[in-house]
């Protein structure tokens, strides 16, 4: 099996890469558990003084793996995204997020976990979660403190999608800046960093993140389990299917939504799935191909 995640270190900065562009860097248990790896390494690394997390392919980070929740074998990656978001607040190195693409849902989490955020203003955001049943729990504990609240409302509430320069308004990244201009940012910013001396870096950002760490303790389990309990939910794994079929979900229809919700003595509320012809990981055309659909709904 390649590796989703590669590493790299030269000249005191480690480069962590997401490399799993076939599915838009989706956070699949694979890539959770490469990308944890890989961010330790850096932290143990006494040569290493800054991390800087980007990409391959047209996404940052499209979210949690839907083709694995569709079919129920998400497992243990509520646990793991919340082992990842802590362990990037907690590495005593600064991390910076270089962003040329898209971003959706989990990956938001993990940019407002980063240090630093730097993007291309082609890249776009979205928390897509309430779009499918869902809702940005674990998420919230590395993004509403550094958004604007009113600003976090809407963007939160309606799943609507935003460029780079709304997201550094809004507080979730630092800065914007033209695509050619990317890597001379965050280069600046790393030469910026090395001047820093370790200990200096490491407890400036313990201070920064104290309020942060102390919501991951007390909130954190208590998203965990709401994550999977809506993830379990039968109105998200419609939302997932009509992701992954490429349609609308079933509560845009005023009847399939009482249907759903189960109103009544409707029997139609037992066999929904059934009556609608859906099948757990199907793709367009009912055989099983929804990875691209669904990614490319999101980033839509």
């Amino acid at each position: 099996m390649s590796e989703l995640v590669r590493y790299e270190a030269s000249e005191e900065v480690a480069t962590v890469t997401l490399d799993s562009p076939h599915n838009r860097n989706a956070l699949s248990a694979q890539l959770l558990a490469e990308l944890s790896d890989r961010l330790s390494q850096a932290g143990a690394d006494q040569a290493v003084r800054a991390v800087v997390l980007t990409h391959t392919g047209r996404s940052f980070c499209s979210g949690a793996d839907l083709v694995a929740a569709g079919t129920g074998s998400l497992g243990a990656a509520g646990t793991a995204v919340m082992a990842l978001l802590r362990l990037i607040v907690e590495l005593p190195k600064p991390v910076i997020a270089r962003i040329a693409g898209h971003v959706r849902a989990g990956g938001m989490g993990i940019v407002g976990a980063c240090d630093l955020a730097i993007a291309a203003e082609g890249a776009s955001f979205a928390f897509t979660e309430a779009r499918i049943g869902l809702a940005p729990a674990m998420i919230s504990l590395t993004t509403l403190d550094i958004m604007d609240s009113r600003q976090a409302m809407r963007y939160y509430l309606t799943g609507e999608t935003f460029g780079a320069s709304v997201a550094a308004r809004l507080g979730l990244i630092t800065a914007a800046c033209a695509g050619e201009e990317l890597d001379g940012v965050v280069g600046g910013l790393v030469a910026q960093l090395r001047e820093t001396s370790p200990q200096g870096a490491a407890e400036t950002k313990m201070l920064l993140t104290a309020s942060r760490r102390q919501r991951l303790d007390a909130a954190g389990p208590e998203m965990a389990e709401l994550s999977a309990r809506l993830f379990g939910s039968q109105e998200a794994q419609e939302g997932i299917r009509a992701f992954l079929e490429k349609r609308a979900p079933a509560w845009r229809t005023r009847e399939l939504a009482r249907q759903i919700r189960g109103d009544g003595d409707d029997p139609g509320a037992q066999v929904l799935p059934q009556a609608l012809g859906l099948r757990v990981g199907a793709g367009r055309g009912g055989h099983a191909g929804g990875e691209q659909a669904v990614h490319d709904e999101v980033e839509g």
